[in-house]
């Protein structure tokens, strides 16, 4: 068998996979679902399973792990612009399409407490990517102060998501992304003194 047929099949094998166990985490806790429950869901025999994954726990991480880089790389074409503007704006809309689109993905991830490391995970990538930028707009002496506004924000935002989901994404989109703006100034300005932030 040519190796891109071989690639292919393999990549639809995972696709599979990962979409089976989302579906069972709609109904059961994580603990509560075997290697079988997957692959019966994905009308799949256990050694193709294995051939991919070690167990349950691994393929749950790839799912994550697959979510993430997608955010980073929309991260990363949107960060030129968010310093140069000084706003959380251009990044933080992107990624919050990108999440309603994943909604589903994201709603099983969140509800599920054996599923949180994509907190944590999340709280990393919001940490890695914002510190930049508070050095850039506020140039903090403090570099405590630094880590206190990061992480206050990364909780902050990925609560004010988790949130919007759960009631429905009943506020609009744009008053969401202005309530996080706001909430990010406010928590900036009360911590660096005004000789600390950019000058306009």
């Amino acid at each position: 068998m040519p190796k891109n047929s071989e690639d292919r099949r393999a990549r639809r094998s995972r696709r599979l996979l990962k979409a089976s166990l989302l579906e069972l985490m709609k109904h059961k806790t994580f603990s509560e679902i075997s290697v079988r429950d997957v692959t019966d869901e994905a009308d799949m025999n256990r050694a193709t399973f294995y051939l991919h994954y070690s167990g349950t726990a691994e393929l749950l991480q790839s799912v994550e792990e697959d979510l993430l880089a997608e955010l980073q790389a929309l991260v990363d074409a949107h960060m030129q612009e968010t310093v140069a503007i000084g706003s959380v704006n251009p990044v933080f809309e992107p990624v919050l399409d990108f999440l309603v689109e994943h909604r589903e993905t994201c709603a099983v991830l969140f509800a599920s407490s054996e599923a949180s490391g994509f907190f944590q995970s999340l709280q990393r990538l919001v940490h890695e990517n914002g510190a930049p930028l508070v050095r850039t707009w506020f140039r903090p002496e403090d570099p405590w102060l630094t880590e206190y506004l990061l992480n206050f924000l990364a909780w902050g935002f990925i609560g004010l998501l988790a949130e919007w989901f759960e009631k429905d994404m009943a506020l609009p989109k744009a008053e969401l992304l202005s309530a996080a703006q706001r909430l990010a100034d406010g928590a900036a300005a009360s911590l660096f003194p005004r000789e600390e932030r950019r000058s306009s």
